[in-house]
Formats: structure tokens, sequence, C-alpha cells
């Protein structure tokens, strides 16, 4: 019998929208992980809202899954309803503020950027995922943070209310925002930009995308890096090591090991990959296994920068 919530949800989006059983392997970067007990894909603002409304008032388990990366879903799946939001605009607010719906890919919001000339976001081509998962786990390249760029956001809160948020309610920090306490979804992000020469800007995320492919394994399946670099203040790394989980990872001998058909990237001791046929308990065994190594090598403790879905004690 399917639950009223899920009755509600069609009632607003149309019969046959909210799919059971879903699997979710072809959604997530990592090719790994179990179905959607229930899945919808809003299309939009406006849709996604009355997905989260629906939902929330009938106490339906809500998961929000953006372009994929960055997570590691159970073997078991998730409970629930998974939520995937799809399409999505970006709009000129003004010269200087531009605003993109939450299921926009990063690489849709730099295209868009860059054809309208309007400066900042350029170099972060090839980033995966979208805009609601960068800003909800703020995403970072090249030393910047995403949220040096946003100015404020539209989210639902876990009552169904939209709001709009300032920079400073954000709470945002390292991987950190307030999404991840509050539960607030993300609706559109309005990001500050400046005025650049098209040709200008494209050679710069030409000259990014390039960088990813020499240090990056982009050729496997993977979901970025698994852990947060290490943070002055917090941590304490040894002389000689650089300030990098990659880094530690490598010097610990870990690149290369494997656990069923995980493995540490060779190219890159912060990325774990899927050689094909891996699962989700694999992975995370192996993510285990890195973090108890370089523990116990240098004293460091890794910090998960993956979020994990899902029950893995299933």
């Amino acid at each position: 019998m399917r639950p009223r919530a899920i009755e509600a949800i069609e009632q607003r989006l149309g019969h046959g929208r909210v799919a059971a059983a879903e699997a979710l392997t072809p959604y997530t970067t990592f090719r790994v992980g179990g179905p959607a007990q229930w899945f919808v894909e809003p299309r939009g603002r406006d849709e996604l809202v009355a997905t989260l409304q629906a939902a929330y008032a009938n106490q339906l388990p809500v998961t929000m899954l953006g372009g994929g990366s960055n997570v590691l879903i159970a073997d078991a799946g998730i409970k629930g309803l998974v939520v995937r939001p799809r399409g999505g605009d970006v709009v000129r607010v003004s010269e200087r503020e531009i605003r993109a719906d939450a299921a926009v890919t990063i690489n849709g919001l730099v295209r868009w950027t860059i054809s309208h000339g309007a400066a900042g976001l350029e170099a972060w081509a090839g980033t995966p995922g979208t805009v609601g998962g960068a800003i909800h786990g703020n995403a970072h390249f090249g030393g910047r943070l995403i949220s040096e760029y946003v100015t404020r956001v539209e989210v639902c809160d876990r009552t169904g209310q939209t709001q709009v948020l300032g920079h400073a309610d954000m709470a945002f920090g390292y991987d950190r925002s307030r999404l991840q306490m509050s539960g607030d979804v993300l609706l559109t992000a309005s990001f500050v930009v400046g005025v650049g020469d098209p040709t200008a800007l494209r050679a710069v995320a030409r000259a990014s995308l390039a960088f990813r492919k020499r240090t990056q394994p982009l050729e496997s399946p993977s979901a970025g890096c698994v852990f947060q670099n290490p943070q002055r203040g917090v941590d304490q790394v040894p002389d000689g090591i650089p300030w990098s989980a990659g880094a530690l990872v490598d010097r610990a001998g870990l690149k290369g090991t494997t656990e069923g058909g995980a493995r540490v990237a060779p190219a890159h001791g912060n990325f774990i990959v899927n050689d094909g046929g891996a699962t989700a308990r694999d992975i995370r065994t192996l993510i285990e296994r890195c973090r108890s190594v370089v523990r116990g090598q240098f004293g460091v403790d890794l910090r998960e920068e993956i979020v994990y879905l899902g029950d893995f004690d299933a």
C-alpha cells in the first residue's frame, strides 16, 4: 500500500511521478549503493517545495540527493523518500549578482557565467555535483570555498516554510554549512560576480579542467575527495608532511591498497575508486583502514568529507 505522503506528492506533481524501489547506483558517481524505498525528481523550485511540504506534512523521511558526488549510499539502500531535484534556471539579478536553482549543476552554472561574461566562478569548471550539494557541503577548490561567492540563499525548512537567509546566517565553515545542522533544503543560491570577457573566462575554465585531469583519477568512478584536509589549530601534522589528507595517505603507503572492488587511487591518495564490482561496504571498509593506518603512523585522525547515506548496519 502506498503511503499517504506518496499520494499527496503525486496529487501535486502528477500520477506516476514517484517510483518505488528505484535503483540509486546510476545516480551516484561511485556507482554503488542500494535502492530508494521511494524516489522522485522534482522539476524546478516550485515542484521541490511542493514535494517537501507533502512529505513533511505526512512524516515521511526525506533524503536529498544532488549530483551524486561526495556521497556513499549503503548497499541496503535508503528508507523513506529520496528527492533528486532536476532542471532549474540561472538568472541575472544585477550586474554583480546572479541566482541559480539548487538543481543546476556547477558545470552548468560555470557555462552560464562564461557565456554571459559574469566573472568569478570560471575556475570551478569540472566540479561535480549541483549548486545544492555544493552549498550544503561548502565545496572547496584551489584553496577557495564556494561560500566566498554566496550572497544569500533561499531554503525550505522542516515545516515546509520557505525563507531567505543572508551569508552570515549560513554558518559556513570548511566543509560545513547551516544546512547540515538545520535540515533546511536549499532552493536557490545567489552569487556575487564581476564583469569579464567570455574568451578570457573560458581560458581559465579550460586550465582548471586540465589541472583536474592531471591530478585526479577521473577515468574511474569515485566520489571525489574522501577526507577533509587537516586543519591548523585543530590537528597536529608531523614536520615534513604537507597539511593534506592525500599526502598523509600517500606517506602511509596506502596508495593502490584494495578492498574487494575498491582501491585507493594511485594518482591521488584522497580518492578511492570503484575498480568494478565494488560494494559500499568495500569502500567504507577501505576508508576505515586508511583512517586507522594514518592515525597509527602519524597521530592524525582524518575526518570524512564524504557523506554516508542509508543504513550501513543492515
